[in-house]
Order: C-alpha cells, then sequence, then structure tokens
C-alpha cells in the first residue's frame, strides 16, 4: 500500500498536493492525518467520493510500502500516523513542502522543499512535466485539476501573498486549462477585506433582511457612506458566504455632487443621491441581469450591479428583493431525485453478505429494514471494510450499522438535503413515505443535480462541467425524426406517466441522434426503458407498455421475451414507419457470476441499467414525458467522449466480465471514426494477457460470452465493408485469442485473407454476368441467421435449386453472400455468407485438432464445423493428387470431389503450384460442361440409368482435353465408346 499522508488540520493544499501525486502514482491512498479545516470539511461532505481518500483507522500498517509527505517536513505534523515511519517494511518516505524555514526529523529518501507559494505547485510541475513529455495523451479529470487550483488559490492568496511566484502563476494556467472550475474554487476561496470594508461587512451582518422562500434564502441590506466605496462586490461575495444566503442585492446609498466630476460648475452645485447595488445569486433559474436592466443595470444571470440616483433607495432596494423572490423556481424534490427501489438488507446479515452483495450492485452502502420492512439502520462500505479487516465476516451488520439516521421526506427540497448533508456529513439520506423506505438521496444525485443546474445555467459548454450536459435534447429529437415516430414516442409517454413510470430512449439511437450532421434522422432501432420507481414490482412494466402500444398499433407484431419481461414491436415496409423495431424494457441492473459469463439481470433504476452497458457513447439516455420532457441523462461523460472522438469503458472490469465488448470497441471506433481511449485500450490488453477467459473455460467447462455472442460480434465486423481495418485492430491488441488463445493475426494470416477477399470478388464478378439472382440487403441487423443447405442429385436442376436456396437464405443472412455453383459437382450449391467464409479461414489457421472445436464453440452450423474438421485430410490428399494430374479432365474429376470453400480454404494453405492449379480450375475448368446433356442421351437412344454418369464424365474429360469440338463429335464419341445393341 502507497500512502500519501496530509498534516494534521489538513488545508487545501496539503489536499490538492495529495490529490496530484495519486494521479502520479496510481493506486496511491490519501490519509487525513488528523481533521481538516472547515472548508476543507465542507468541500469533502459533497467531494469526498472522487478522491482516493483511506480512514487512518482502515490502514493495515503491514502493508504499507511508501510513504509521501505533502506540506509538512515534521512528526509533530501527523499525529499518530508518524509511527508508520519507524515501520521496518517501508522502502521509501518521500516529502513535498514549501516551507524552508521548517525543521525535518523524517528519515526522508526524497526530500524537495523549495519556495514556491503552494506545495501543490511542486506536484502540478511534475504532472506538467509528464503531461508534455508523454506519447499517450493526458489529461487530468476536472475534480483533480479544481482542488489542485484551489491549493495554490488558498495558499498564495489567488496569487496576491507575497510568497507567491511566477511558478504557482504557471501551475494556476495549467490546471485552467486541464479543466479546474471557477465556480467550484470561487466557493471555497476567501479573498480578504480592506478595513472599511471591514467596518461595512459587521454593520451590514448587523442591518441585514432575509427570508426562506422554497428552501433558498434570499437576504437584502442597504449601506449608507459618505462617498462611493470601491471594492463591494468582494464584500458581497464575504457576506454571501458568511451567512450562507442563497442569493444577496447589497445596496450603498451616498451623496454626489456634480462638481466632483466637473471642475468649472459653481460650488453650490447641487447633492443628489446615488444609489449602487450588487448583486449575487446562486438559485437556479434567477437572473439578476433581467432583474436590474429596468433600473439600467445588468451583468449575468448570477452577478450583476445597478447604479441609479433620484430614488427612494430603500423603497427600490426593497421592491428588486420581491421581484428576485418573484424570479425563485419550486427546486427538486426529494421525489425526483431519490434511487428506487432500494436494496435492503436485515439486520441479522452477516458482514461478509452485507459485501459480497455491495459487490455484485456496486453500491456505497446498503439500507437495513426490519421484519416490518422499517428502516433499522444504514451500513457503508467503509463499515463492512472496517469490519472485515478485524475479522468480524460472520458477525450481523446490526452491531456495525448508523442506526441514528436522518432521513427526508418525498417533498423534502434540494436545498435542505444539500444543507442536512454538509452539516451532518451524510453520503446517503433514506426517504421515508409512511413509514416505508421508498427511496434514497445519495451524495452523488445531489452533485449531479447541482452541477447540471450550473450547466443548463451557462450551457452545455460550461467551464464548471465536470461532463459537459445538454440542457435538453427534446427539439433536435423532434426536427430530425418523423412526425409519426415522434407521436409514438409521445404516445409511449403518456401511457408510462399514467402508471407513475419514467420513459427513456436510450443507448444508439441517443448516440446517433448526437452524432447526425443532417437534418433527418432515420431510426430503425430503438431502445426504450421504463423506470418504475417508489420500489413498486414494476418489473414487467416494458411487456404492459408494449402490450398497450400494440393495441394502438394493431399492424405492429408484439414479440415478448427474456427474464425480465422485455418486450419488442416491430413494424416491416410500413407505410408510416418503414421497418421499425422497438425494444421495450424495464430499467434493469446485472451481474456477472465469474468472467465471460453470462449476466444475471434483474429490475432497478434507469442509472444502474446505463451503467450496465459498454461505453459511455452508448450510456446516454433523453427523458420522455413530463417532468424535464426531453432532458438529456448522461452520468458517464459520453458527451465528452462524443466530442472527443473517443471510445471509453464505464469501468476497469468491463472486458473481464465480457470481452465481447473488445470487439464491440473496435467495431465502434472504425465505424465511426473514433479512437479507443489509451486507458480502455490498456484494460483491454490487460483482460487478454490475463489469461482469464481460459482458466474460466477449464473451470466451467464453457464461456458463454465466448460463444454466440463473439460470434455475433465477428459477424458485425467480418460482413461490413470496413473489415480489414477492424481486423487489423483487433489484430493489433491481440484480441483473435478470444477466437483461440493461439490465434494472431500475422503476415501469414493477412494474406489468406487477402487472397479469399480476392477469390470471393472475382466470383462475384462471374456471376453477376450469369447469374440474376437478386443480392438482399434488407434484413434487420440483430436478426442471426442459421446455415443449412439443401440436396442437390439431378445437375440439370442447379439453376432451380440455386434460386430456391436463395430464395430461403433471403431471410436468414441479409448479407452478401458468395454463390458457387460448380457444374457436374456431387455436392449442392454452396451458399455461404462471406462473413463466415472469414470467419472459416481464421479458424482454419490454428492447429488442425482444435478448428472443429473451436467453430462448435462458436455454434457455427454443422457443415462449417464439419468442414474445418476434414480440411486438414483434404489438404494432404491433395498435395499428393495434384502433381499426378497433367490433363485438366484428371484436375477436374480429382477437385469436384470437395466442396467449394474446402477447396477456397485448402489453396489458400498451399503454396503456390497447387493453389494456382485450384484457382484454374474455379477459373476455367468449373465452367466446363459436357456438350450433351441427360435429355440429349434419351433423344440418341439410350435408357437412363446409372450409365448416364459416366457417358456424361467421359464427354466432359473429352472436351477439357480438347478431343471433342462441335456436338457431332461428341454423338460420334459415344458411337464408338458406348455402341447401342
Amino acid at each position: 500500500m502507497d500512502l500519501v499522508l496530509c498534516h494534521t488540520t489538513a488545508d487545501f493544499d496539503a489536499l490538492g498536493a495529495a490529490v496530484g501525486l495519486c494521479v502520479l502514482r496510481p493506486g496511491s491512498r490519501i490519509v487525513l492525518t488528523g481533521g481538516c479545516h472547515p472548508t476543507v470539511r465542507d468541500f469533502l461532505a459533497l467531494h469526498r467520493d472522487e478522491y482516493p481518500l483511506i480512514e487512518r483507522r482502515s490502514v493495515n500498517p503491514q502493508q504499507i510500502r511508501s510513504i509521501t509527505i505533502v506540506d509538512a517536513s515534521g512528526r509533530d505534523r501527523l499525529g499518530k500516523a508518524a509511527e508508520w515511519l519507524d515501520l521496518p517494511q517501508v522502502r521509501e518516505i518521500a516529502i513535498f513542502d514549501h516551507h524552508l524555514e521548517a525543521h525535518s526529523d523524517i528519515p526522508a529518501t526524497v526530500t524537495q522543499i523549495e519556495a514556491v507559494g503552494a506545495s501543490t505547485t511542486l506536484i502540478v510541475e511534475k504532472l506538467k512535466n509528464q503531461a508534455e513529455n508523454s506519447d499517450i495523451p493526458f489529461r487530468l479529470l476536472p475534480s483533480e485539476a479544481t482542488v489542485m487550483a484551489l491549493g495554490i488559490h488558498v495558499d498564495t492568496g489567488s496569487l496576491t501573498f507575497e510568497g507567491a511566484t511566477a511558478r504557482d502563476a504557471i501551475a494556476l494556467a495549467w490546471l485552467m486549462e486541464q479543466g479546474a472550475s471557477l465556480g467550484v474554487i470561487a466557493e471555497y476561496v476567501e479573498p480578504g477585506l480592506s478595513p472599511q470594508l471591514q467596518d461595512l461587512l459587521r454593520e451590514a451582518l448587523n442591518n441585514l433582511r432575509s427570508e426562506t422562500l422554497h428552501g433558498y434564502s434570499v437576504a437584502w441590506v442597504l449601506l449608507s457612506t459618505e462617498a462611493y466605496v470601491p471594492g463591494l462586490s468582494s464584500l458581497a461575495s464575504r457576506l454571501l458566504d458568511l451567512t450562507e444566503t442563497d442569493a444577496l442585492l447589497l445596496g450603498n446609498v451616498y451623496k454626489f455632487s456634480e462638481n466632483e466630476n466637473n471642475r468649472n460648475m459653481a460650488p453650490e452645485s447641487p447633492v443628489s443621491n446615488r444609489l449602487t447595488i450588487i448583486g449575487r445569486s446562486r438559485i437556479e433559474g434567477t437572473n439578476l441581469s433581467e432583474l436590474f436592466q429596468p433600473l439600467g443595470g445588468g451583468g449575468h444571470a448570477r452577478a450583476a450591479s445597478l447604479a441609479t440616483r433620484d430614488v427612494d433607495p430603500l423603497l427600490t432596494l426593497n421592491q428588486l428583493a420581491d421581484e428576485l423572490k418573484a424570479q425563485i423556481p419550486h427546486p427538486p424534490t426529494a421525489r425526483e431525485l431519490m434511487s428506487s427501489p432500494v436494496r435492503s438488507i436485515r439486520p441479522e446479515t452477516s458482514v461478509g453478505e452485507a459485501h459480497r452483495i455491495l459487490l455484485r450492485y456496486g453500491h456505497s452502502g446498503l439500507s437495513v429494514v426490519d421484519a416490518g420492512d422499517r428502516l433499522a439502520g444504514i451500513i457503508s462500505r467503509r463499515d463492512i471494510d472496517i469490519a472485515l479487516h478485524h475479522g468480524f465476516s460472520h458477525a450481523p451488520v446490526k452491531g456495525y450499522m448508523t442506526p441514528q439516521l436522518k432521513t427526508i421526506a418525498p417533498d423534502t427540497l434540494l436545498p435542505e438535503i444539500e444543507s442536512l448533508m454538509v452539516t451532518y456529513d451524510i453520503g446517503r439520506l433514506p426517504v421515508l413515505e409512511n413509514g416505508q423506505l421508498v427511496g434514497i438521496v445519495t451524495r452523488t444525485d445531489v452533485l449531479r443535480e447541482l452541477h447540471q443546474q450550473k450547466a443548463r445555467d451557462r450551457g452545455s459548454n460550461a467551464e464548471f462541467s465536470y461532463c459537459a450536459v445538454s440542457e435538453s435534447v427534446e427539439q433536435l429529437l423532434r426536427s430530425r425524426i418523423s412526425a409519426e415516430l415522434w407521436q409514438l414516442l409521445s404516445i409511449a409517454a403518456n401511457i408510462a406517466q399514467n402508471r407513475g413510470w419514467q420513459l427513456y430512449i436510450v443507448g444508439g439511437a441517443v448516440r446517433d441522434l448526437l452524432l447526425a450532421t443532417d437534418d433527418t434522422l432515420a431510426l430503425t432501432d430503438i431502445d426504450l426503458v421504463v423506470d418504475g420507481k417508489c420500489g413498486s414490482d414494476d418489473s414487467g412494466a416494458g411487456v404492459e407498455l408494449a402490450s398497450s402500444l400494440q393495441k394502438l398499433y394493431p399492424e405492429s407484431r408484439l414479440d415478448v421475451h427474456g427474464q425480465f419481461q422485455t418486450a419488442a414491436l416491430l413494424w416491416h415496409k410500413d407505410s408510416a414507419f418503414g421497418s421499425l423495431w422497438v425494444d421495450i424494457a424495464t430499467a434493469r441492473t446485472e451481474f456477472y457470476p465469474y468472467p465471460a459469463a453470462n449476466p444475471e439481470v434483474e429490475a432497478s433504476s434507469i442509472r444502474q441499467d446505463l451503467y450496465r452497458r459498454d461505453f459511455t457513447i452508448n450510456a446516454l439516455a433523453v427523458r420522455l414525458g413530463v417532468p424535464r420532457s426531453g432532458e438529456l441523462l448522461d452520468f458517464f461523460c459520453g458527451l465528452l467522449d462524443l466530442e472527443s472522438k473517443q471510445i471509453r469503458v464505464l469501468h476497469a472490469n468491463s472486458f473481464i466480465e465480457d470481452p465481447t465488448r473488445i470487439y464491440r470497441a473496435v467495431r465502434f471506433a472504425v465505424r465511426l471514426g473514433f479512437e479507443i481511449e489509451p486507458q480502455t485500450e490498456g484494460y483491454i490488453r490487460n483482460a487478454l494477457t490475463s489469461g482469464i477467459y481460459y482458466r474460466i473455460q477449464g473451470e466451467n467447462g464453457r464461456a458463454p460470452a465466448l460463444e454466440t455472442r463473439l460470434k455475433s460480434e465477428l459477424k458485425y465486423i467480418l460482413q461490413a465493408p470496413y473489415w480489414k481495418v477492424a481486423l487489423q485492430m483487433l489484430g493489433d491488441l491481440q484480441a483473435l485469442r478470444c477466437i483461440h488463445p493461439s490465434l494472431e493475426l500475422d503476415r501469414e494470416l493477412w494474406r489468406q485473407l487477402r487472397l479469399l477477399d480476392r477469390c470471393l470478388n472475382e466470383r462475384k464478378k462471374e456471376g453477376s454476368a450469369t447469374d440474376s439472382v437478386t443480392d438482399v440487403t434488407d434484413v434487420r441487423k440483430k436478426e442471426e441467421g442459421s446455415s443449412a443447405t439443401d440436396s442437390v442429385t439431378d445437375v440439370t436442376d442447379v439453376t432451380d435449386v440455386r434460386k430456391k436456396e436463395v430464395g430461403r437464405r433471403k431471410k436468414e443472412e441479409g448479407r452478401d453472400n458468395s454463390q458457387f455453383p460448380i457444374p457436374n459437382s456431387q455436392f449442392p450449391i454452396i451458399n455461404i455468407p462471406d462473413w463466415q467464409m472469414r470467419l472459416e479461414v481464421l479458424i482454419a489457421y490454428v492447429a488442425p485438432e482444435y478448428r472443429g472445436k473451436v467453430a462448435a464453440n462458436l455454434q457455427l452450423p454443422a457443415d462449417s464445423i464439419k468442414r474445418l474438421e476434414v480440411l486438414e485430410a483434404g489438404k494432404n490428399e491433395l498435395a499428393e493428387g495434384l502433381p499426378k494430374c497433367e490433363l485438366p479432365s484428371q484436375l477436374v474429376l480429382l477437385l469436384r470431389n470437395y466442396e467449394l470453400p474446402v477447396l477456397i480454404a485448402i489453396a489458400l494453405q498451399s503454396p503456390r503450384s497447387p493453389r494456382r492449379q485450384i484457382w484454374e480450375y474455379l477459373t476455367k475448368w468449373t465452367n466446363v460442361e459436357p456438350p450433351l446433356n441427360g435429355n440429349d442421351l434419351k433423344a440418341l437412344g439410350y435408357k437412363p440409368g446409372p450409365g448416364f454418369k459416366r457417358m456424361l464424365d467421359d464427354l466432359l474429360a473429352a472436351r477439357l482435353d480438347g478431343d471433342l469440338g462441335d456436338r457431332a463429335a461428341a454423338i460420334s464419341f459415344l458411337a464408338q465408346r458406348y455402341p447401342q445393341t
């Protein structure tokens, strides 16, 4: 364990430097050795989960490998944690400080103490240097940049203190480039006031009037001075912070004489009252600029000012206060913010079992309810970790839970919720209705709402944004889809709302909507998710909604499937919708019992439903129906990744749980022209090199993700026009090992694939000139075709059978198929999709003894498995037989005994000479037919029977070898070889 220690009563400089070190040294944990400054405490009450903090009592001293101390260099600043410095196994002790005069009594192995304004500056310089010299794109998280910027701001007085240096300014500038939030910095930095302003501050505090409305406090005060006072904006900001007021109007009235600005005026010039008002607001929906404009003022929505004269100062201020209060919107309630249903356990549940539940669902805490489902307490991950640390995995959670809880009602307003969390340092608040637990509001819920409020105020490119959120995409959606489709979505939303549900459009449709550059978007595949609130059993909500819609749209087909009643509505060549597929599901969460397994799913919330998805760009949702219709849900910064054109996974174990996401990452990257984000690529490589998939196959006998799900992803890639680029990317990632551990895209395999592509293209050119069978391309992407062949015995019916077979395949494959008719062959028409041919080439590159098993594991058709199993034997047979073929007839009679895909696969793996013979057979000799057919033989008086085949073969051989010319020669040939009695 690598630790970063902050000194006792940690300030922002210590915290910022510690966070920066954790970025430099991933995996390090921060320990606050003895409390923190009040402003830091308030900051962490909301932002604690964004930093790798660990409590001192949770540290196992025997696991400590290194210790780094920031903003201090003496043992006396570390409290009890100083004892760790003497542990024998600690191999490194580093100090980063900016107090030159301090005496160090710590045996450090690395020391950096320099004359800068903040210790954080030293760490930022290291990060900046690493970013400038790294080949991999580097960027801090906004939350990391913000806390480091706070450290420099506070310790340098925003670069005004005597110890501030140019190095501090450069570090701050770089942090701003990295996305440091000025809004958060302004909230926690405390600028100084002049003596005059300090006197006015005391007067303002004594005379301040305030009122609370909708959970927000509004204050106003009028100060009287002899003359104009500079710096009133700083006074307003300080007053706002000290009183914890949400909105403030600070008025200043003073005497003003015209001759102060005009020396030519008479000394007895009239003196007038001037009124200056400074406005500050933290309330979403208020606009001080609009408020002040009628009196000649202006500014920003949250910060504005005005200056006027010859008005009644007190009356004017009171009127503006009333108008400001009228602007305040009703804030969100707990019911709108809460997560529901709530995962709960009984008091008797063991700590170990509680830990497994947290792991399964990814929660940071669990509610504990008694037999009557009444809330008994809450146990956090921190509580469970401490209990496990002390070896109490079998103890009941009731001994470790927090029983005395702060709770809220569904109608509790956001400001009160935020106040409770900050005041009592609470990370989650249970929501009770009639004594029953109906939801829970977490710190994350509050932070997200506050962030979205700021983003809505400043626009989608908000400087504060931890990730950009558009205010509403309803107009965008409505303008780019057909009126009929918008009406369908609106009806679905109304049905859901009437049942107390919330409906969302999620996934690829949202992604494509935001990426679309055309005015119209042709959506043929839409995923809808129903979020049933308040803990009711709404697992069948998706089916119920789909059934209701089907009654209104009887021309659609309703399919019900899935463990949790997922349903789909399908339209085929409809006059209004065309070919449309609408999936409707209840919000779900999923858990993988072991790597590469099929997930276990159960009903959950929209956030958990989005969290189970593969990539951030696919974890976007748009709310349909009131309230907040058209609101974009972006919990995982998918918008930023769309703007950055990168594929980023949601969590580090994603590829361990589902290896098919590796193939989807490549598919989306190539199709959309995106890059795989470096850390995501690292997760891919780690998953592949870990060997976990093959170990699981050995332990469990199978890994479902490497079976039909992998085949589906391979099909999507290998049938796409960009398959070459995608396959090269998979090869670079060594992801073909998911098919078999030995499979790699080396030069020889790539040569075989290119030869196959040339072969398929040549055959299609020939086929297009002689075959009138139309291609099929319009089948829904999700349908998975099966493969089979019909048996053909009469070679004269080849064309009819081919048309029949292709017609059947129309419904199954929906992609270009390579049709290979071989006249006079004993085999039926081979009609295999190109993607499957490519896949068989990949499988054929592994050792012969594994080919059939790999094909069976991917659940390829039986004929495909058989081809791969006999491939090596056929290759050996032809290696022996082809050199003996001196005449074309010998070549044809030998090779026509093999299916065409087998011949192609053998050719791809063979040296040039036999490959040329097979290619000559395919391109030249297969089109040669006997000059007479069965009907001709009957017309000549021959009786049908087994002899027909010998006669036709002899005719074909003679023609191939150039011994026959026209029809007359063929008849003469038969008369000599097969005289009639």
